[in-house]
């Protein structure tokens, strides 16, 4: 597959696409546009070209996508459903590699892939394999990067380590991944650089594997002096259950389904949660030690 040179981010403004965007203009190796929503006021330097489009119009997305090798896209949860306008003007446009906005699971496992949370990524990863189908000059690349590390920490989310009181999930002893925006932002780079053995498939990378407890003792090494209290124990098997009988009576919000991205991340070793294999060498992606993510946390806490 020819090399890839010029690359089109959409969402670069959000908080995964900045260190994507960083990653790709730092690398060196593309020529780097940014494609934004007409409305938006986001500014991105002299290093890129931007292309303000209607999102909504596959024609205004396909002049944009004229000329480029491969469009990366970062959009958050609502956007997601709109990336099918994305795939169709790449296709229209003649981009050769498309990264969706997957960025998280693992979706090929079956039993994470069966959870109601992915049905705006799943029916992506259907147009993808179906357009690579009728023009096999068009590849995708699906990036599974499980729990983002730095955000997680920032947002309580994988440990509410700012409360005094941390929730721990079936115990907190599961060892799940975890990679930082930055590492995901070199993976990208690497998949781009690596077009051949990256097409057409899940992509796997992380920094770490890590349990909430191990987390917990971090926050309480880099916080000596607070005060805390027995954890709050959850079990995730609950919290599913839960979030499906909420589904039932028509209650679709952000709390239920977390709640599933919870019994991924935090509950049994068959959903997925610790992956087995990575593409971490292939990528160039070192990965992190506890004392880094000790330092992660530690810059939080000092603000």
């Amino acid at each position: 597959m020819a090399a890839i040179k010029n690359v089109a981010i959409v969402g670069a403004s959000g908080s995964l696409g900045e260190p994507v965007l960083k990653a790709l203009i730092e690398s060196g190796k593309f020529n780097v546009t940014v494609v934004k929503r007409e409305s938006s006021s986001a500014s991105f330097g002299d290093s890129v070209a931007v292309r303000p489009v209607d999102l909504s119009s596959v024609d205004s997305v396909t002049a944009a996508f004229e000329g480029q090798d491969a469009v990366v896209s970062t959009v958050g949860t609502p956007g997601l459903q709109a990336q099918e306008i994305l795939v169709k003007a790449a296709v229209a446009a003649g981009v050769k590699r498309f990264l969706p906005s997957d960025f998280g699971c693992d979706l090929a496992n079956p039993k994470a892939a069966a959870l109601p949370v992915f049905k705006y990524k799943l029916n992506i990863h259907k147009v993808l394999r179906e357009a690579a189908a009728a023009k096999p000059d068009f590849t995708y690349t699906l990036v599974c990067n499980n729990a983002f590390l730095d955000w997680g920490l920032e947002k309580n989310f994988l440990l509410n380590w700012k409360d005094s009181k941390p929730k721990l999930f079936d115990g907190g002893n599961k060892l799940f991944s975890a990679t930082s925006l930055d590492s995901v932002g070199q993976a990208v780079v690497g998949i781009l650089s690596h077009p051949e053995e990256t097409k057409n498939r899940f992509v796997y990378v992380k920094d770490i594997d890590i349990s909430q407890n191990q987390l917990l003792a971090i926050a309480k090494k880099v916080e000596p002096g607070k005060t805390w209290e027995d954890p709050i124990h959850i079990d995730t098997a609950e919290l599913e259950k839960s979030s499906y009988e909420s589904l039932a009576k028509g209650e679709v919000t952000p709390q239920v389904m977390v709640a599933f991205l919870f019994r991924i991340i935090f509950g049994p070793p068959d959903y997925g949660g610790r992956f087995a294999t990575d593409d971490n060498e292939l990528l160039g992606l070192k990965g992190k030690t506890e004392a880094d993510v000790e330092a992660i946390l530690k810059s939080m806490v000092q603000g």
